[in-house]
């Protein structure tokens, strides 16, 4: 399900079933982005112009922005024509780029941009990665 953050420029989305919790979000902008408060996400912590590019970061693609006015921007949307690429990031998860196609509770399901699938074999997200690897100590 996914939240929304709104400050007077923009709203900010986050889809948890995308994050990968490689905490780029909150390591470059710990103002805004608070992982053991409630809301979690403090758009007031910082200038726009910080966020934007915080929320840019997100290398999972769970983070987008909206400003006021304009189409929402998803870090993670790409091109039908991308040709996938394999990454498998060390002690974490399995990186995929590009436009792939996977089958998910008995239905086709296109993935475009990036996708963090589980390496570690507890996500309880799976097939992606939803962190579990940190708590676990997955090496690999």
């Amino acid at each position: 399900m996914e939240k929304a953050y709104t400050q007077g420029e923009l709203t900010v989305y986050w889809e948890p079933t995308l994050c990968s919790h490689s905490t780029t979000c909150w390591k470059s902008l710990p103002r805004v982005f608070k992982p053991r408060e409630r809301p979690w996400v403090d758009l007031n912590g910082a200038e726009t112009d910080a966020i934007r590019t915080a929320v840019k970061a997100c290398p999972s693609g769970a983070l987008s922005l909206q400003p006021h006015g304009e189409v929402a921007v998803k870090p993670a949307s790409g091109q039908a024509s991308t040709l996938p690429a394999m990454n498998p990031l060390p002690n974490g998860p399995l990186e995929v780029s590009g436009h792939i196609r996977i089958r998910e509770n008995g239905r086709d399901v296109e993935l475009l941009g990036k996708t963090y699938f589980c390496r570690c074999g507890a996500s309880g997200n799976k097939p992606y990665c939803d962190g579990s690897h940190h708590r676990v100590g997955f090496e690999g």
